[in-house]
Order: C-alpha cells, then structure tokens, then sequence
C-alpha cells in the first residue's frame, strides 16, 4: 500500500537535505542557474525574430537589414549551443560531485556501525545502497531538477512571448494545456509507486544474487542449482514485471502528449489559417512563430514527466541512503583516554550480555588474566567463547558489568587505540583481492616490506611466503582464494604479529588446517604468545595443554577454571569429560 507522503511528486525536506551538499559547490550552482534562465530566454528568442523576418522582410519582399536579423538568429543559435554545453557539463559536474561527498559520508558511517547492524543486514542491500542508489541521487542533479526546472522556465516564457504577440492563439494553445498537465499528474503519481517497486526488486536481486555467488560452493556440494535457478528466475521475473509498468504508463502517456501538440499545432493553422485569409488579424509570421512555439511549450510537458521519471528514482535512492546514514548503531566512542602500551591484565567483573533481547548469552562471568599469561577458553560451541573476544575488542556493548584492561575500564579509552593494541586472529580469515604484503599491513604506511619480511623470519613463515609465484607481491585474489586455509592461517598470525599488539586473541586458529599448516602455526603461536598476555580459544591439545590457564563456559558461564593438570584431577568434572571426549583420541593417534 502506497501512503500520501510516497505519493508526493517531491519530498522538499529531501531536496532541502540533499541541498546541504551543493554548498561547497555554490558557485557551480549558480552558473548553472544563470545558463537555465538565458536558455529559456533564447528559446523564445528566436520564433520571435522569425515572426519579425517573416511579417516585415519576406511578405513584404523587404531586404533590408534581412541579413543583419538572420545573423543576429544564428548568432543567438551558437550562443544558445555554447549555453546548453556548458548548462549540461556542469549539472552532471554538480551532481558527481555531490555524489561523490555523500558516498564518502555514507561509507564512513557504514564503517563505524556495531557488529550487530551488520548481523541484521543484507550486503547486498548495502552495496546497492553505496553504489547504485548513488547514482540516481547523481541524476537528481544531471538529469533531473535542473533539466525540470528549465523546462519549466522555458515554458513560462515562452507563454508570456505567446501572449504578447497573439493572446487569441495563445487561448487556443492553452486550452489543450489542462489535458496534458491532467495526464502529466497522473503519470507522475503512478510512476513513482512503479519506481519504488523496481527499486525495491532491485534490492532484493542484488541480495540474492551476492549472496549465491559467495556461497556457489555450498549450492553445488549439496546440489541445489536447480532450486536456486528456480528462485532466481521467480525474482527476476518480479523485477521484469516492475519495469514493465513504467514501460506500459510511458507507452500511454507519451503518444498522448504527442497527440495534444499535433491537435493543437492543427488549431493554431486553421484558426490562425482562417483569420489570416479573412481579417487579417493573425498575421503568417505570427502563424510560423505559434508552429515553432507550440513543440516548445508541449515538448517541455513531455520532458518534465519524463525527467520527473530520473528525480523520483533519485528521491527513491536518496531516501533510502539517508536512511542508512540516519541509522544510528554505532559503538558509543566517548573514551577520552588514549591506550598506551599494555601491560596486559585484564579483567571480567559481573559481565551479561545478550545479541537478542532477553536471550543472554553471557550470564555474569568474572575472570582475570594477569600480564604475560596464556589463557585458554574452551566448551561446547555457543557456549559463548568468541562472544568474550568481540566484547573484549568492544564490537558489541555488553548490558551489564565491567571489562577491564590494566585496571582500566574499556569504555574510557577510545576505539582506535583500544583495538590498535589488540590483535585477533579468526578460525574464518578474511583476505582481500590484493597482494601478500598489503593483506599483511592492510595499507599501515607505517608498516614497512622490511619489517614485514623480518617478522615472518621471526615466526618461522617467509619461506612459506617466498614459495609463492611473486612472494609478498602474490595476489591472493578475492577472499584468499588462491590459497589453503593453513595459508590463509599463517598470514593472519603474520598480520597479527606485525602490529606489535599487547594482547593477542587466537579464535580457533589452529582449526581446519593441514598437519604441515598446524605445526608453522604452532611454531609461530608460540614466537607471538612468548611474554604476551594471549587469550585462546581452540580445541587443538596442544595449545591448551600449555596455557597458564584454562577457563571452561558451558550455557554462557564459568563452570572451571584452573590448569590443565588441575582441571583433570576434578572428578567427574566438565573439561576432565571433555578431554576424555575429545583428546584422548588424538593423544592415541
């Protein structure tokens, strides 16, 4: 159901918020609007010279300043082209521009969003949002308000010219006008519920298609192209038939404005034909001036409900940008005080939290590690571990209770020096389509190849690195794909240990790896861990067997807490079942 607000032809306080991005471009913005007013001047312009030359030098057979007048129109022709060169270069100009700031912005604000936003969204919905809606907010200007409000312009002098010299041709002309701007409405009104509808399956197209080209592994080890061929084709379908309303209101519309110029320009001869031949109260110049005028004042009615067509895409598009940037899920940055160098304690006091209301996942856990110490954290998947290390780097804000670094609560401090000192390492990494070297520093000017190339020697990996065609200039292409997870793996530790962090987080990172992987990892788990408060989360013997300590969750709580040989000594206690569940079999092999 469409309300009376989507019904407006324009949103004021839309147009009003999108002209704050004009303003460092005003300059622009007034030239702009100066070449729309001489250009809807030298529109009328020119039938009105033709009147003159008709009635007074070729009627009359006069040759006399006939030439300097023919001059005097092609001149104003050439002005006229100069003008719309310039009018059409700068308000596309403006509005890539203003585009331009508002991506910026938007991408900005995306980046500060909490983990949760991105939790609850589509990514296809959001890139539709930074990259298409954007470029019809570029049309607003390029193509749309500009182009309006010339034509518009045009049309109001070229009705004054009319009047001034025949106000009986100009009734005949005008009374077409209410049927044209009757259809122009209700084309208006019409098109935009089709256009919100297209944008809107645009959306839903892009989401779908993303996320099956991301997951086309998982389709075709579980066989379920033909399913998803099926869905695709009944979401294209809808958008098909989204455009295909736009194609139909414009198939009606158009051929009826053409229609009223056609009747009219036929009015205006035979009226005008009529009083020329019997009083003379029309005169054949003034009959050549309403011919010219006529397409110029109907073709402006065509071109406004077309344009109308790119400014309300635009307004759709910008609605829903502004919605984004409108969002607030930030993490709260109000911490003044600027993390130095830890040391490295750190401390849980109490702490709840829930992803969704009322389901907590975290039920008051308290815990400390003290600087230097390895501590493991292992149970049951859910039971709320990796939850721990994305409250430690505060990418969610936990409901209740204290986290503590150094004595120092995290909400204090502020997010870029927080996160600067600490380093994690996901079961999952990410790669972008780029080099070895920059996946490492992520584009840290002030991390050197050097440096890099120094570190992996330190932690037992540059040979892995120098093995690939290229070294550190490899690309990996999008998400890593050219690489093994245990390649991937080793370059996030070497991404980890590069930024020098005071305490390093190891989500599951020595999972899924092949035994070759697994012992560089483990070999360079224990370089980066040396004298470094290090929290790990995995299952692999290994790793927890030497932690300083071991915390066992279980349901979103501490149910143990103790070393490995203490923990084992607890009848019938959870980590002893757990070991014997799990590790025995691998101490066996």
């Amino acid at each position: 159901m469409i309300n009376k607000k989507q019904d407006k032809i324009l949103d004021v306080g839309l147009l009003k918020r999108l002209s704050y991005y004009i303003k460092p471009y005003r300059k622009v913005f007034v030239c702009v609007f100066f070449a729309v007013i001489l250009l809807a001047i030298f529109s009328a312009a020119i039938p009105y010279l033709t009147q003159y030359v008709v009635d007074n030098n070729i009627i009359k057979q006069h040759a006399e300043g006939f030439l300097f007048l023919i001059i005097i129109m092609i001149s104003l022709l050439i002005v006229q082209t100069v003008f719309q060169l310039f009018f059409i270069y700068y308000a596309g100009w403006l509005g890539q521009n203003v585009v331009k700031d508002i991506r910026v912005k938007l991408f900005n604000h995306m980046l500060q969003f909490k983990m949760k936003y991105y939790d609850n969204s589509s990514v296809g919905v959001l890139i539709t949002r930074a990259v298409t809606d954007m470029e019809r907010i570029a049309d607003i200007f390029g193509e749309g308000l500009f182009m309006i409000f010339r034509d518009v312009l045009t049309m109001v002098v070229v009705s004054s010219v009319m009047i001034f010299m025949n106000w009986k041709l100009s009734l005949i002309v005008f009374a077409m006008l209410p049927l044209v701007l009757y259809a122009t409405r209700v084309f208006q009104k019409y098109m935009k519920r089709a256009l919100e509808e297209v944008r809107t399956e645009i959306s839903n197209l892009n989401s779908f298609v993303q996320e099956r080209v991301t997951g086309m592994k998982i389709l075709q080890l579980f066989t379920r192209e033909e399913t998803e061929y099926k869905n695709f084709k009944a979401i294209n379908e809808r958008h098909k038939k989204g455009w295909l309303k736009t194609v139909w209101y414009n198939s009606i519309f158009f051929p009826i404005a053409d229609l009223s110029s056609s009747i009219t320009i036929g009015l205006v001869v035979w009226y005008g034909g009529l009083n020329a031949v019997v009083d003379s109260t029309v005169s054949q110049g003034d009959l050549f001036a309403f011919i010219m005028f006529i397409p110029m004042l109907f073709r402006p009615l065509r071109q406004i409900a077309d344009k109308f067509n790119t400014l309300q895409m635009g307004m759709v598009a910008a609605n829903r940008v502004f919605k984004v940037l409108d969002t607030t899920s930030q993490i709260d940055d109000t911490g003044t005080q600027v993390a130095a160098n830890f040391k490295g304690d750190i401390a849980f006091k109490d702490v709840h939290f829930s992803y969704l209301e009322d389901e907590e996942v975290l039920k008051g856990i308290s815990f400390t590690v003290n600087a230097g110490e390895t501590v493991a954290i292992v149970g049951a998947t859910g039971a709320g571990k990796s939850t721990i290390i994305n409250l430690l780097n505060r990418f969610y804000e936990i409901n209740k209770g204290t986290i503590a670094i150094d004595s120092f609560n995290i909400k204090t401090l502020t997010l870029a020096s927080l996160r600067s000192k600490i380093a994690v390492v996901l079961q999952d990494v990410f790669l972008f389509a780029d080099t070895v070297l920059n996946n490492i520093t992520l584009n840290n000017p002030e991390i050197t190849e050097a440096q890099v190339q120094r570190a992996a020697k330190e932690i037992g990996i540059h040979e892995f690195i120098m093995s690939l065609p290229g070294g550190y200039s490899y690309n990996v292409k999008e998400r890593g794909a050219m690489l093994s997870s245990g390649q991937r793996q080793l370059i996030s530790f070497l991404r980890a240990y590069v930024t020098n962090p005071s305490i390093l987080v190891l989500d599951e990172a020595t999972s899924s790896v092949d035994s070759y992987s697994e012992q560089l990892i483990q070999n360079a788990t224990d370089k980066i861990t040396k004298g470094r408060t290090s929290i790990v989360i995995a299952h692999r013997l290994a790793t927890i067997k030497k932690a300083d300590k071991i915390i066992v969750m279980d349901a979103g709580q501490i149910v143990e807490e103790g070393t490995h040989q203490e923990l084992l000594k607890k009848k019938e206690g959870y980590y002893k079942n757990l070991y014997e569940v799990q590790f025995m079999q691998a101490e066996e092999v």
